[in-house]
């Protein structure tokens, strides 16, 4: 697919100023006079100028520009990678078009192996990122970082406050699983997460993210694909967004998370959601997401590889919790990571009669030791089951 007739270039305006050396500009090969080399690049940045999925928050379409400004401006990390900007997404005709056109550009990028970053437009656009999977033949899992469950269908199809129904609801069905972070409780129906719940999905309030974002991290873990609002972060650290508040994730918990993300093997897409730069005070949001950006591509480059679960990357541990005599939970710890995985037992359907394995805490294991099943372990295996 030739990639570029979908994208606008990036204005030279945004970074020809810049003078500083060491800075992340100079590992950014960026849409201008040419179009990048993609394809020599493990990670590509796509803006999005899309905002009609959420009238309320009319200059969301202007946020890309805003965060590279920001974003290319910080200094590089200790390791350097290769990062394409294919400038920003052309809109399509209608709403509709334009998730059809991310979910192409998006496809072709992930099926060569490249790492996509979405800024900018609204949340809804997170259903073009999704239906990039279809053509995976795989069953995906998404981590949503939002201060509100977007589960609200009364608009139709194609609103930022219906794209999690719309997701669930997409035909052909290939969601395995939704871990939903940072929600505040009393911005949601109660009766949106009792069906979330039938459907052995997670929902994780703000408070508990709060308590420590180190234990959220086997959650972010399993995520194919990241989308976060900027609204889950609290006005006073990123005033940008039409539905900010006084609660909130801090920044540097969302750089935790970004991270977090960044170094899960398994995560092939991210998309920034809701930054509207007319509600922004001094750039504040815009610099607090280039921050993100930061982090996650740190993260990124320090992957360890730990998705392949063979003897001499592992050591695996037996644990019987007492319950019956065959109940025994496996869990395995990574040599290079130090982090864990437990494994469920599957039935049924031999082309899914394996185990899967699960990203789990250290305290996850002590649950264990302590002849307790882990929560984890109880939700992932009434969801298998």
């Amino acid at each position: 697919m030739e990639l570029k007739i979908f994208f606008d270039r990036v204005e030279e305006q945004l970074y020809e100023n810049i003078s500083d050396t060491g800075v992340v500009l100079q590992n950014i090969f960026i849409h201008n006079n040419s179009f990048p080399e993609w394809r020599n690049c493990p990670i590509a940045i796509i803006g999005l100028i899309e905002s009609r999925g959420n009238s309320a928050n009319t200059g969301a379409d202007k946020a890309a520009n805003e965060i590279r400004k920001s974003f290319y401006s910080l200094k590089k990390g200790i390791k350097s990678i290769k990062i394409a900007d294919l400038g920003n997404l052309r809109n399509g005709e209608t709403l509709i078009d334009t998730y059809e056109r991310l979910k192409e550009v998006c496809g072709t990028l992930i099926e060569n192996n490249i790492f996509v970053i979405l800024i900018g437009g609204t949340h809804d656009l997170d259903l073009g990122q999704y239906q990039a999977y279809e053509k995976t033949d795989k069953l995906v899992t998404i981590v949503s970082v939002d201060a509100i469950a977007d589960l609200h269908n009364e608009r139709g199809y194609g609103n930022s406050s219906s794209h999690l129904h719309d997701i669930i609801t997409y035909e052909p069905n290939y969601l395995f699983h939704l871990c939903h972070l940072g929600h505040q409780s009393f911005l949601n129906d109660n009766q949106a997460f009792e069906a979330l719940e039938k459907l052995h999905f997670e929902m994780v309030r703000l408070g508990v993210v709060k308590e420590s974002v180190a234990e959220a991290e086997p959650l972010i873990r399993q995520g194919d694909m990241l989308t976060f609002d900027v609204g889950a972060i609290k006005r006073a650290d990123a005033p940008g967004n039409n539905l900010s508040n006084v609660f909130g994730l801090t920044a540097e918990e969302a750089c935790q998370i970004t991270w977090y993300a960044g170094l899960n093997d398994k995560l092939t897409s991210a998309g920034i959601f809701e930054y509207n730069p007319d509600k922004d005070q001094e750039n504040q949001t815009a610099f607090v997401i280039a921050t993100m950006l930061w982090y996650m591509v740190e993260g990124f480059t320090n992957r360890q590889g730990d998705l392949n679960f063979d003897e001499n990357r592992f050591m695996r541990y037996m644990v019987s919790t007492g319950k019956s005599a065959d109940q025994v939970l496996v869990f395995y710890k990574s040599k290079f990571s130090e982090k864990w995985w437990m494994e469920i037992p599957q039935a049924g359907n031999k082309q899914h009669d394996k185990n899967r394995m699960v990203p789990c805490s250290y305290l996850d294991y002590q649950t264990a030791l302590n002849g307790e099943l882990p929560n984890r372990w109880l939700l992932m295996h009434g969801k298998l089951f």
